[in-house]
């Protein structure tokens, strides 16, 4: 969803969120934290003095001449001396590649899971979430561009280690923190696996909601400590990906068959765009694909698309279309297909495959009934894939 604007200075965001003394841990009720935090155009280094040093970036390799290659995504940039990559958050300084983003998010806020969304993780509960500018794709329909295709000094940036991360999450009764709202996968990877390793400990999960768009190797190091992915599928064809995203198709297959091949939990997203993603052929193929690469259980989300950004000529998705993307799915063998962004609807909620009676039944971001033990459905006893406690 897209993120408000709001902004405040260091003291007051850690006032607000009990980081300072004689506020007691977990007395922070969601509806008195302050609304969806977004940034402004200031930087974090120039107004805060106890700002942390910038983190030296994770895979990249050295070239002559100071030049670097960053091998974190499959744009694999080539960057000179003082320059950045594509996603405009990393920078070469001699010869030493930088993360201007670790530590510093510019959207702050405390979310249910379901909104990520996740419907077969942790049900019910809060996510700590967080987001950082930049991205490594240029997504015309994105909803939160203000912030993903802003370099971190557009933007007004908090002061937020990992170790707060981890402590706000546990004061806000969060059962994990999330990496969302830009592209966490490649922007603020470093943040992500420093928040994860520490997350762990205290029995707090992190979450990435990614376009998938990462290189092997850095993904499966991220694997080892994150509790769930929640992977953007923005269309099923190369040509979409290009003229759409300005990125390419099979790299996001890649990532989606090794977390098939993981122990980790995830999820997709299909954001459905009227005439551009939305053909029966285009549906049926993607469907097919995911059953027989990833397996019919991995749960796949047809979302409503509202005009925005570089698309705000196209209308907004039909129900009729996320209908049938629905239909089409289950259709394939895929036994878990959603309809998101339409509250209310009948495809929000998880049916049990054997039964086909609802096992949770879901209005927006609500629970208004769960009808299962110890992951099974309450009818029938079919298990029901997920992670539910």
């Amino acid at each position: 969803m897209k993120i408000d604007e709001c902004a405040c200075n260091r003291r007051e965001f850690l006032k607000r969120f009990g980081l300072f003394s004689g506020i007691a841990a977990g007395s922070i009720a969601v509806p008195s934290l302050p609304g969806q935090l977004r940034a402004r155009a200031e930087t974090t280094e120039s107004t805060a003095s106890d700002a942390p040093p910038l983190k030296e970036a994770l895979y990249y390799k050295k070239h002559p001449e100071m030049e670097i290659e960053c091998e974190i995504c499959p744009k694999n940039c080539r960057v000179g001396d003082i320059e950045r990559g594509y996603c405009g958050a990393k920078e070469n300084r001699s010869g030493v590649y930088y993360s201007l983003v670790h530590s510093r998010p510019c959207a702050v806020h405390v979310d249910p899971i379901e909104k990520k969304p996740f419907f077969h993780f942790l049900p019910g509960t809060r996510s700590f979430s967080i987001g950082t500018a930049g991205c490594n794709m240029d997504c015309k329909f994105c909803q939160n561009w203000e912030m993903s295709q802003a370099r971190p000094e557009q933007t007004r940036n908090y002061i937020l280690s990992p170790k707060e991360l981890v402590q706000k999450a546990a004061q806000t009764s969060s059962a994990s923190v999330a990496f969302t709202y830009s592209e966490p996968a490649v922007i603020a990877y470093e943040y992500m696996l420093d928040t994860a390793k520490l997350g762990n400990q205290a029995d707090i999960r992190t979450v990435m909601v990614s376009n998938g768009y990462i290189n092997r190797e850095p993904m499966l190091e991220a694997l080892k400590y994150l509790g769930a992915v929640k992977i953007d599928l923005k269309a099923f064809t190369e040509k979409y990906y290009k003229e759409v995203c300005d990125a390419t198709l099979k790299p996001v297959l890649d990532v989606l068959v090794l977390l098939a091949q993981s122990d980790i939990w995830y999820e997709i997203v299909y954001l459905v765009l009227p005439t551009l993603n939305d053909s029966d052929s285009e549906l049926t193929s993607m469907s097919r694909w995911v059953v027989r690469e990833l397996g019919p259980d991995v749960p796949v989300h047809f979302s409503r698309f509202y005009p925005i950004y570089k698309m705000k000529r196209l209308p907004q998705t039909p129900i009729s279309t996320l209908e049938r993307a629905r239909q089409i799915a289950r259709d394939a063998g895929i036994n878990y297909a959603y309809i998101g962004n339409v509250p209310g609807h009948e495809g929000e909620s998880t049916y049990c495959p054997a039964c086909k009676e609802p096992v949770i039944r879901r209005a927006g971001y609500s629970i208004l009934e769960t009808n299962m033990s110890d992951g099974k459905c309450g009818r029938c006893g079919n298990e029901i894939p997920g992670v539910w406690r």
